[in-house]
């Protein structure tokens, strides 16, 4: 059996297309396209680069974005000054916070104060999800859950296992899958025999943060894999290459479906911000 790798910027591409109708109907009601707004704090070099990489996604759309840069060594009074701002922007419908912060920053205080109609990366208490059909849903497992829906339409009934608890992705991602009828299960660092579990899956999403968690041998005939982790090593005469949480080439030896680590997920996240901040200014026009 050979598995089919779920090509993530094929998706993302296609979620784009399907904005730009919505992103003109906010520009012919309101006269101005929607507005993401970022918060970079320091010049940490991968977030300097995601960041790059939302605001250039957003610009091609015709979002009108900005970024605010403030400086490593900031307080955190003066952080939240600069969320506040955000927040009473008019011309910005959604923005985030970009991830991880210096250590001397409270990061969950950061969040909270973002206004919940803004939260672009919906970094809000998990149990909101699956509730509220108007509510922003965190970006990476929205973009998840679409690609799992490309080959799987209808997850009633199917057996969800998520390696992760984190309140980024793995939390969230349990909490869509139950709202879309499966029976979950979550397993983190400490799950006895991970093995038993992960081999019980028809759905298996890995965002556990360890590279190559995830053999073969682990994973059910015919399941449907999503690899949300990502991790720099050193190849063959020591080029670096990147690897997910998942042994990609043995799972698909096994697996109906896995997303390939570049490539899979994180097209799709930046796809998923991309759709929150259209909605939350479709949300402006009722």
């Amino acid at each position: 059996m050979t598995g089919q790798l779920l090509n993530g910027r094929l998706l993302a591409d296609k979620v784009r297309a399907q904005l730009l109708p919505p992103i003109a109907d906010v520009v012919a009601r309101r006269g101005r396209p929607p507005g993401l707004g970022v918060v970079l704090v320091g010049e940490d070099g991968p977030s300097v680069l995601y960041v790059r990489n939302k605001i250039r996604t957003a610009t091609a759309l015709g979002l009108v974005s900005r970024v605010v840069r403030l400086p490593q060594d900031i307080g955190q009074d003066a952080l939240l000054a600069a969320i506040d701002a955000l927040n009473a922007d008019g011309a910005i419908d959604a923005f985030l916070l970009q991830l991880p912060l210096p250590k001397h920053l409270d990061a969950q205080q950061a969040l909270a104060r973002i206004a919940p109609h803004k939260d672009a990366d919906a970094l809000r208490p998990v149990a909101a999800l699956g509730r509220d059909p108007d509510a922003l849903v965190p970006c990476t497992p929205a973009g998840c859950l679409r690609l799992i829906e490309e080959v799987q339409p209808s997850l009633t009934g199917c057996h969800a296992v998520v390696v992760g608890r984190s309140q980024i992705v793995g939390q969230p991602m349990a909490q869509l899958l139950l709202a879309r009828d499966c029976t979950v299960t979550i397993c983190h660092r400490h799950t006895r025999d991970l093995p038993k579990h992960t081999r019980m899956a028809d759905i298996l999403v890995v965002a556990a943060g360890v590279p190559h968690l995830i053999g073969g041998a682990d994973i059910q005939p015919g399941a449907v894999v999503i690899d949300v982790g990502i991790h720099r090593v050193e190849g063959p005469g020591g080029k670096n290459r990147l690897i997910g949480d998942v042994d990609t080439e043995a799972a698909l030896q096994v697996a109906r479906a896995i997303t390939p680590v570049p490539g899979g997920v994180g097209p799709m996240t930046i796809a998923m911000l991309m759709h929150n901040a259209v909605r939350a200014a479709r949300r402006t026009l009722r």
